[in-house]
């Protein structure tokens, strides 16, 4: 799974935003990822062109999990990681108490 990332997210929606608005002005996208990249003092072009995929899928023009399905489904698998040692917590108590002998149950 990807780390978070370092950079703060309104620099990452303005390096998008800078792609988007001089991507004609290059011969290709490269070009100007590499231009932005510079600009901004970016670590790689390679950093640029995944916040600029991750931004494509959560508009919706490009196919793949977004952003808020992500953090939907990794929450979930956190859940059903819970659910799953609460109940082996809850068969090993019941298989105990199966085990023990009947007895009177007394208040001292």
């Amino acid at each position: 799974m990807a780390r978070p990332s370092r950079c703060p997210l309104e620099l990452r929606r303005r390096a998008v935003r800078m792609v988007a608005e001089v991507r004609d002005g290059y011969p290709n996208e490269t070009a100007a990822l590499q231009a932005v990249t510079e600009k901004l003092g970016i670590g790689s072009r390679e950093t640029l062109r995944n916040w600029l995929k991750r931004h494509e899928i959560d508009a919706g023009a490009r196919p793949g999990t977004t952003t808020e399905e992500s953090a939907r489904l990794k929450a979930m698998k956190k859940e059903i990681a819970e659910l799953k040692r609460a109940n082996e917590i809850l068969k090993a108590a019941a298989s105990f108490f199966a085990a023990e002998p009947d007895r009177p149950h007394t208040r001292s």
